[in-house]
């Protein structure tokens, strides 16, 4: 709040000197829409709004020189404003465009009150701009490793529910109501993308990191990483459910010696997944090594536990043959997130997605390289 009022209240004193106009409040306005969290986003941001404030002034202008200001002008220049907006995609800035034809079209002293609007803006903006430059903004990539971790522990909070309710009896409406909790999760996945999101654009264009595309890659491949977890989890509450329907009232899901080796099985599961929410954000936690033991330690002991598991269901199969595909599917989902959380599978990923960004980086060094060369006169190739 305090970088937004001073970077305002220094753009209307730059354009009370460089504007006629007697308040000049455009320029304040511009620097509070433009001074966003990130660099990148003043950036983007900041063009958007010259261009749209451009656009209806030179609209407006046209207007004028055609037809004065009435109720079917009016419509029409608001129309033919939004549409303009629309094409040249100016994002949220659409209603700018409107904005700033209908109030030159209604001014009396048409060409200066224009031409001090661009002005205004264009003080509004630089000024935004060059503040976040000189003092860079937050990087927000704490407050995102702290999502993604949160998000981790909530899976594992599910999971040791779901193990705890395996040896007692449960009725439908229990399991449909681990399902329901199981669904919620997407919202939380949501919440943490946005916060993502935030952390990828404060690292572009950001001085203080030296490797903006790794962090970038290492975030976002661990989000994606545990929200296939989180559905696979989901998949998993559904067997469950399917089971609870399956089974006679008062009895529990599965007899107590699976019932306990699948418990240890999620119990693995859900410290694997906080493991891995910490090695992801290792950049914050600097505690990557002792995240990657513990991840392999995990991992490690849910195999076990998992191979232990499959030889009780496969003995319990050969008694109630009817129950093989939901005892199948489960193992399989298990299968699933052990494979996902895997040291080698994600170092491997994390390859790909360097290499795919490092690649793109290339392309467009070298299309900027040609374009230097063919405005020097050289051949671009």
């Amino acid at each position: 709040m305090l970088r937004a009022t001073v970077a305002a209240t220094l753009s209307y004193a730059v354009a009370e000197r460089l504007s006629s106009q007697p308040a000049p409040l455009t320029a304040p306005l511009t620097t509070l829409l433009v001074v966003q969290v990130t660099l990148y986003s003043t950036l983007t941001t900041s063009a958007r709004r010259v261009v749209s404030v451009v656009a209806g002034v030179v609209l407006a202008i046209g207007f004028s020189s055609v037809v004065g200001l009435s109720w079917w002008s009016l419509g029409l220049i608001i129309l033919a404003s939004l549409t303009l907006g629309q094409f040249i995609r100016v994002g949220e800035f659409v209603q700018e465009v409107a904005i700033s034809a209908m109030l030159v079209l209604g001014v009396t002293q048409l060409a200066s009150q224009a031409w001090d609007r661009v002005l205004e803006t264009l003080i509004g903006a630089g000024v935004g701009l060059a503040f976040n430059v000189l003092f860079a903004p937050p990087v927000w990539v704490e407050s995102a490793g702290e999502s993604i971790e949160d998000l981790a522990r909530r899976v594992r909070r599910l999971l040791l529910s779901l193990g705890e309710e395996l040896d007692h009896p449960t009725s439908v409406e229990r399991a449909a109501e681990r399902l329901h909790e199981a669904r919620r999760l997407d919202q939380h996945i949501a919440e943490v993308d946005a916060a993502l999101r935030q952390a990828e654009d404060s690292l572009r264009l950001n001085p203080r990191i030296s490797e903006p595309l790794l962090s970038r890659v290492v975030l976002r491949t661990g989000l994606d990483t545990l929200e296939i977890c989180v559905v696979v989890v989901r998949v998993i509450a559904r067997s469950l459910t399917d089971l609870a329907k399956r089974g006679s009232a008062g009895e529990p899901l599965f007899e107590p010696e699976i019932a306990a080796g699948l418990r240890d099985v999620l119990g693995h599961l859900g410290g694997a997944l906080v493991s891995f929410g910490v090695l992801v954000t290792t950049q914050v936690s600097r505690d990557a090594d002792g995240a990657e033991e513990r991840l392999g330690a995990e991992l490690r002991a849910a195999w076990a536990s998992r191979d232990h598991v499959a030889e009780l269901l496969l003995r319990q199969v050969r008694q109630h043959p009817l129950d093989w595909q939901l005892h199948g599917a489960l193992l399989a989902e298990i299968d699933r997130i052990l494979d996902e959380l895997d040291l080698e599978h994600r170092s491997r990923r994390l390859m790909e997605e360097l290499d795919r960004g490092g690649s793109l980086r290339r392309r467009r060094r070298t299309g900027l390289g040609r374009l230097r060369r063919l405005a020097r006169g050289e051949s671009p190739w």
